[in-house]
């Protein structure tokens, strides 16, 4: 077998290469020189540098894996691979440790000062008053996202004596127990905390997470932490904090663009910046660069591979049938997501219909990953989706049921919160995704990549036209309307398909129509 080495990685991940392959290390290759090349190999190796698009995995005519050293795969094509067969691996936890004690080694860093004293004295001047700095112990740590890193973070933050808050809807009362933190709201985090830390991927939910409103509610002493992605925190917003006393400091190790050579940031002597280290220790570096080395010779040696980003294949019978259902399992897990409120414990997924007779793993893949996407940097797929639920502590049941009442084939997901149970269900008809069911109401709503409105009300006259007024006001357009109720002037929901998305202002002025209990709106 031979490996090709096309981005710099550790030796030690080369040297276990070497004991089962044939390794080439090769830098800096052009595309056409991969192009050229690839068709002799195996296996490749590569970080974020060299890109393995579609027409260098179609040339590699041996190719059966693909190393990612690092986390992301953005800069492979995993559908073409997907369905070349070839397995792509990547290295999601190498790193963990790395980043939780740059997070620590910041937060200690500012509160005694460290740097800037540092600097004065290397002036020649000897002033200690200056720095006058804050113990740690007994302080509040408020961490946003208890992922891998987050939970690294609690474990070193209370060795330190530290009292831990969290916040984090996709894990269970149970796992934050068990690690010392207690599980709190967005606003408690804000509000309570003397050190805030941010652990969450950058995705459309998280971006501007921290802005001026959120800023605005914190203790004017607090020091804020981020070592998970630029684009969460409002940049211009922390300056502005910091700078008005709002905010007694910070230290950023991501930024909103990078490299960042220029930034707001930069500008203030109380924010503390480091260029995107969080990672780079020798450790780290050596764990990821073995941990891909594992699995390429796991995948080589007809072995599964540990962090699997793609589907491995399944038989054409189970294919042919199965894969019309895996955009609606995904399309029920994203609502779910964003219909929810409160911590997740326990996940139900019910199959009913000719569905029940094949194996499900796939669905349930796409299901988790659908639920997830928002809060997880890793890639969920059969492979990994019962690892990811269970580092978060969530307990996933699935039942079949060869019968279905109400429609040829059925998708039913159950997710228990601490909020209560909330229930979404789809299925396929001509071709489409169809989302069928919201807890008690049936309806039928195509997800086609827009934005829906989800009102929870008491059904009355007047209502959908009072709706239609504040929409119409602000110029947005209705696309679709489903309504369905339990009893007329009962208990009811509306779904409405929109052009645009709605502010939080038109959200606020809906929500106080009388007899509305909540507005959502979604992306579908």
């Amino acid at each position: 077998m031979k490996v090709l080495i096309a981005d710099p990685i550790a030796q030690e991940g080369i040297e276990a290469l070497r004991a089962h392959a044939e390794v080439d290390v090769r830098l800096g290759l052009s595309r056409d020189e991969l192009i050229a090349a690839i068709g002799d190999y195996e296996a490749i190796v590569v970080r974020s540098e060299t890109k393995v698009s579609a027409e260098v995995i179609e040339a590699g005519r041996k190719l059966q894996v693909i190393g990612r050293a690092g986390v992301g795969v953005d800069n492979i094509d995993v559908e073409v691979a997907t369905r070349k067969g070839i397995v792509v691996v990547n290295a999601p936890t190498g790193n963990i440790v790395s980043a939780a004690e740059h997070t620590i080694a910041l937060m200690l860093a500012m509160a005694r000062h460290i740097p800037q004293a540092n600097a004065l004295l290397r002036s020649g001047v000897w002033r200690r008053h200056d720095f006058m700095g804050i113990e740690i112990r007994n302080k509040i740590l408020g961490i946003i996202g208890l992922g891998n890193v987050g939970s690294e973070v609690a474990r070193r933050a209370k060795g330190l004596e530290m009292r831990l808050i969290a916040h984090d809807p996709f894990v269970s009362v149970e796992y934050a127990r068990n690690l010392g933190v207690e599980l709190v709201s967005l606003e408690e985090i804000l509000k309570e905390s003397d050190f805030i830390t941010l652990h969450t991927p950058l995705t459309g939910t998280t971006k501007g997470l921290i802005g001026a409103k959120e800023l605005a509610m914190v203790k004017p002493t607090v020091r804020i932490i981020n070592c998970a992605r630029g684009g969460i925190i409002d940049e211009e917003a922390l300056f502005k904090a910091v700078e008005g006393g709002r905010v007694a400091g910070a230290a950023i190790d991501v930024f909103a663009e990078e490299p960042a050579r220029e930034s707001i940031l930069f500008k203030s002597d109380r924010i503390l910046v480091t260029p995107h280290l969080a990672a780079s220790t020798a450790e780290a570096q050596a764990t990821i660069a073995l941990d891909v080395a594992e699995q390429i010779i796991a995948v080589l040696q007809g072995q599964p591979a540990r962090y699997a980003v793609n589907t491995p294949l399944i038989s054409p019978e189970t294919l042919s049938f199965v894969a019309p259902f895996l955009g609606v399992a995904q399309q029920v897990g994203r609502l779910l997501c964003q219909l929810a409120e409160g911590q997740m414990s326990t996940i139900s997924i019910k199959y009913e219909g000719e569905i029940a007779n094949y194996d499900t793993a796939a669905l349930k893949a796409a299901i988790i990953g659908g639920l997830l996407e928002a809060i997880s940097e890793e890639r969920v797929n059969l492979v990994n989706a019962n690892i990811i639920a269970q580092r978060r502590g969530l307990k996933i049941t699935e039942h079949k049921d060869p019968i279905c009442e109400n429609y040829g084939n059925l998708i039913t997901l159950e997710v228990t919160t601490s909020a209560g149970v909330t229930t979404v269900a789809g299925t396929v008809m001509r071709g489409e995704p169809h989302i069928v069911r919201v807890n008690s109401y049936w309806i039928d709503v195509v997800p086609r990549g827009g934005y829906f409105l989800f009102s929870d009300h008491r059904d009355r006259p007047g209502f959908i036209g009072t709706v239609g007024t504040i929409l119409g006001n602000v110029d947005i357009n209705i696309s679709s309307m489903q309504l369905g109720r339990l009893e007329p002037r009962g208990a009811a929901l509306l779904v409405l398909e929109l052009d645009e998305p709605i502010g939080e202002e038109q959200r606020l002025e809906l929500l106080a129509i009388p007899d509305v209990y909540t507005i959502k709106l979604v992306k579908l």
